[in-house]
């Protein structure tokens, strides 16, 4: 099992998650975040004042996948959030050791 961790921007949320839905996927955790990586915040102004957002705000979504969906779901996720622009956003995959599902008590592959 693989834990799939991507953040993207925010406006590209719904389309990743309708996207995410029609490949197979039946549950993600969505966080609001804020980071920064090459795009290094920006300047605005703000009633006459100019002041630096270092932290741009992204979208974490967590997915816990067999190990034969990794692809697919990181092929799907790259396809509907890339705008070709900096601050697209990353994603990471992490093996899962162990998954217990609290209501059942199922575990591992069943759990998921």
């Amino acid at each position: 099992m693989k834990m799939i961790t991507a953040v993207i921007k925010p406006f590209k949320l719904d389309d990743v998650r309708e996207a995410l839905s029609d490949v197979g996927v039946q549950g993600m955790t969505v966080t609001e975040v804020k980071g920064f990586g090459r795009q290094k915040g920006h300047t605005e102004i703000y009633r006459g004042a100019e002041y630096a957002v270092d932290f741009l705000p992204k979208i974490r979504i967590d997915i816990a996948v067999q190990d034969d969906q990794v692809d697919k779901i990181i092929e799907t996720i790259i396809q509907v959030a890339n705008t070709g622009k900096t601050g697209d956003g990353k994603i990471f995959v992490t093996p899962l050791e162990h998954v217990v599902r609290i209501r059942t008590g199922e575990t591992d592959d069943t759990a998921v």
